[in-house]
């Protein structure tokens, strides 16, 4: 088993550290308030003085903070410690922060990979568990047997912020579930009905609808909006307004419906009503 040093003892810094040691693992744990080391002492886990410390100790630093300036601030304090060690960095952020502060870690002579982890603290080392890496794809083989305890590893390339941006690209997907949720239970509640009464004909409803997800993936990797619709987006944008009046009359708010309607809108405007759905990314992303 390797030696592994985690950098930050929060929620999911600690889960970490609970997770390597339950697995045979060797750990060295640093946290600024040092009184929340001392149940993983008592488990095992060795306490450094300093990031610096820690660092040193072992073959691999695994860094799990609130922020990416606090993970700029934490390895300030120990710069000279990182040339020629391997880093992971679990700290959420943008693209944008992942690959800048890889490039500081980079020029610091340290090897880097960036995590985005798709799992809460308890279901770490757990079945369903997942963390998603980019960066050194040396790092991540050579480390594979440790990141693999803490949840199921997929390498997704060199570049350091892919990991961030299919993060909040999955969370992305989660919120707009939950939003057509929240709005759905609004109006159903509006009416007097019960949430857990509605949910038998919501979830299979929503699971029926995933199943036209791969087909609209295809239209939008291949910009073939126009093929095999079924209800075309001029339809779509008559039910969005429905929702929409809907709302209205039953004294729910439509702030999130609203925005899809808009984005629906805009593609007929162009004269694209014959498109499907998949269309509206058109309107979403910026002409590059």
């Amino acid at each position: 088993m390797g030696t592994i040093s985690i950098l930050g003892l929060g929620a999911m810094g600690t889960a970490l550290a609970q997770t390597l040691l339950r697995k045979g693992h060797t750990v060295t744990i640093w946290n600024r308030t040092r009184s929340r080391a001392e149940p993983l002492a008592a488990a095992g886990a060795k306490v450094a003085e300093s990031p610096a410390e820690a660092i040193a100790a072992s073959e691999l630093t695994i860094l799990c903070v609130v922020d990416y300036a606090a993970a700029r601030a934490v390895l300030a304090r120990a710069e000279d410690a990182l040339a020629g060690r391997d880093l992971v960095n679990l700290t959420n952020g943008t693209p944008g922060d992942a690959s800048e502060f890889g490039a500081w870690v980079a020029a610091k002579g340290a090897t880097y990979l960036d995590g985005g982890i798709m799992a809460i603290p308890p279901m770490i080392g757990e079945a369903g568990a997942l963390i998603l890496y980019s960066g050194s794809p040396a790092l991540f083989e050579r480390h594979r047997q440790a990141l693999d305890a803490l949840a199921e590893s997929r390498h997704l390339g060199d570049d350091p912020g892919l990991a961030a941006l299919y993060d909040l690209s999955l969370l992305s997907g989660m919120y707009g579930l939950f939003s057509g949720f929240l709005h759905a239970s609004a109006l159903v509640t509006s009416a007097g009905g019960k949430v857990g009464d509605f949910l038998p004909l919501l979830l299979p409803w929503i699971e029926a609808m995933s199943g036209t997800l791969p087909d609209l993936a295809d239209k939008i990797d291949s910009g073939a909006h126009h093929r095999n619709v079924v209800s075309n987006i001029g339809m779509q944008k008559i039910a969005l307004e429905n929702i929409v009046r809907a709302s209205e009359e039953q004294g729910v708010a439509s702030d999130f419906i609203e925005p899809m309607l808009r984005l629906a809108g805009r593609r007929v405007a162009a004269g694209r009503a014959v498109d499907d759905i998949s269309a509206v990314i058109e309107v979403i992303r910026k002409q590059k």
